[in-house]
């Protein structure tokens, strides 16, 4: 992590005269949720900072309210720490938010996610009683004949999903996933990070704090899983330019109303953050469909910027795909004219 002068140049504060006593609750409960940014929650965040860091776990400030790494820490897996001092000369300036680097860590952490609207899954996990994350895992279980992994440290997160911490295998090298293992289901592992328990989250997607459900220690990731993890599937390697070639080859062409929206709409969805990438998408599909429909972008350039730049966030092709149609056709019904 950042030396001390380091972090007090931006923004991390002074030491901390009195540090807390004790570090995060050990009985599977976490603290009444705070509101960000009251004097309270900068002690709360400090202790669950500490709590991470007593484990093996390198930590790293988040904005306040945000999921971002703080400004500044654009290396957070090389600075994230474990130094307690420094955590709590970090940690006691303002309620930052706690960024944990899986890599670092020796964590994969799997990320059940609840669906943002009253969406139906696609095929193959439209099937009964399967409505999140959590259910696609346990049907994945149930095929594969294994029991659920749920005995692990597990953190409830803002919007209902949950976090599933395990210990990384030393013979396998995982990296961060998106749908991999099913619908509603990322993985973080090296190059990816977490936003650890005790942190509060405000954002236009969902409020709300990241609190520990199940205090168990970390248990081993199961084998099946870190196979299905590293198992190369169709979904990984889909036949796309990279959004950010295509963005660049559009600078030496004529810089109209048209191509400037398309960058700029292609740019959002690049720049959106996990819990947030499927609405980045819709969004820009149905704005530049509606610029389709009049004839001010040909349809193919903008279907395949936008796989491209849904496959460079992560997002896995049928999501994607599902969301770019939808997108398009919404805005294929309201058709944009420059003047409008």
């Amino acid at each position: 992590m950042r030396s001390t002068t380091q972090l007090e140049k931006s923004g991390a504060g002074p030491l901390a005269t009195d540090p807390p006593r004790s570090s995060a609750p050990t009985n599977g409960t976490s603290p009444n949720r705070l509101h960000a940014g009251s004097p309270q929650t900068t002690g709360n965040q400090l202790r669950y900072a500490l709590a991470a860091a007593k484990r093996g776990w390198h930590i790293f400030p988040l904005t306040p309210g945000g999921k971002r790494p703080l400004k500044g820490f654009t290396n957070w897996e090389r600075e994230a720490t474990t130094d307690p001092e420094l955590i709590r000369r970090c940690w006691s300036r303002a309620p930052y938010n706690i960024g944990i680097a899986c890599g670092p860590s020796g964590l994969v952490v799997v990320d059940l996610d609840t669906p943002k609207t009253d969406v139906r899954p696609p095929a193959p996990w439209d099937q009964p009683g399967v409505n999140e994350g959590a259910d696609v895992l346990a049907l994945a279980c149930m095929e594969a004949g294994q029991p659920l992994p749920f005995d692990t440290f597990t953190v409830l997160t803002r919007r209902g999903g949950t976090h599933l911490y395990f210990t990384a295998p030393a013979d396998l090298s995982l990296g961060n996933t998106a749908g991999r293992l099913g619908w509603l289901i990322d993985t973080r592992a090296q190059g990816g990070y977490v936003v650890g328990p005790g942190s509060f989250v405000d954002l236009p997607d969902g409020v709300g704090s990241y609190e520990v459900i199940n205090d168990e220690p970390v248990a081993k990731l199961p084998r099946w899983l870190g196979e299905r993890l590293t198992t190369a599937t169709g979904e990984s390697k889909p036949d796309h330019l990279s959004a950010r070639r295509i963005l660049a080859a559009l600078d030496g062409r004529a810089a109209g109303y048209a191509t400037a929206a398309l960058r700029e709409e292609i740019q959002n969805v690049l720049d959106a953050v996990p819990g947030t990438r499927n609405h980045a998408v819709n969004s820009a599909a149905f704005a530049l469909g509606q610029l389709v429909a009049t004839g001010l972008l040909p349809p193919r350039l903008v279907e395949e910027t936008l796989h491209a730049a849904a496959h460079t966030i992560g997002l896995p092709l049928r999501e994607a795909a599902s969301t770019i149609r939808s997108g398009l056709e919404a805005g294929a019904r309201q058709p944009r004219r420059r003047d409008v």
